[in-house]
């Protein structure tokens, strides 16, 4: 399988918003209508189903370890590089962020980004994971845990990966992953943010 299918593939397979499915499959109201108004885990927990954020959070990371493990077994035969991981990564996670399917309206990647970081490296994820947990622990915040995980990432890719075109990748999520916290970090900075776990239904 050659870079030029994988990567429409993977951003495909990035466009798919579980947390839209889930709340098809559990018959809640669509995430984009209340609280945050975004498509992933936090925003799904909102309506108070935990299977259903449950089942968003690993469909969404998911996705992103489904797509570098595709690159990583068929790259190497077809004579690609780890700038091909590193295209089909960032692939999946665009598609996640502007996904065809919701008009190029998605959501803020995190988790997708969770899923490449354990696709590229598990001790790289892991470390993101942890550090997310333990800012979400200690002030129930799940965009301040972003922040801190998405600003830490590259040094981990860095320190797991070296110079590769893979850090770059994980540079570039991290930056989105900023940008599309825009919002939140107004309302951080205002002590305004939603806690995790607020209800957030019509």
């Amino acid at each position: 399988m050659t870079l030029m299918v994988l990567i429409p593939l993977a951003y495909l397979l990035g466009s798919i918003s579980f947390g839209v499915l889930a709340s098809w499959i559990f018959q809640l109201p669509d995430p984009r209508m209340y609280g945050s108004k975004n498509p992933g885990a936090t925003n799904v927990l909102r309506s108070g189903k935990k299977a259903a954020a449950a089942f968003t959070l690993l469909g969404d990371a998911g996705k992103g370890w489904v797509a570098v493990a595709w690159a990583q077994h068929f790259m190497p035969a077809a004579g690609g590089d780890d700038k091909a991981i590193a295209a089909v990564a960032l692939a999946v996670f665009l598609g996640h962020i502007f996904p065809i399917f919701l008009r190029f309206k998605g959501g803020k990647g995190v988790a997708t980004a969770v899923g490449v970081l354990l696709g590229l490296n598990p001790w790289m994820g892991l470390s993101a994971v942890a550090i997310w947990i333990l800012v979400a622990v200690i002030w129930r915040m799940s965009s301040l845990a972003a922040l801190v995980a998405a600003g830490l990432a590259p040094i981990y890719a860095l320190f797991f990966l070296g110079f590769e075109a893979s850090t770059l990748a994980v540079l570039i999520m991290s930056l989105v992953i900023i940008w599309r916290h825009k919002s939140n970090i107004a309302s951080l900075i205002a002590g305004k943010e939603t806690r995790i776990g607020t209800r957030g239904t019509p």
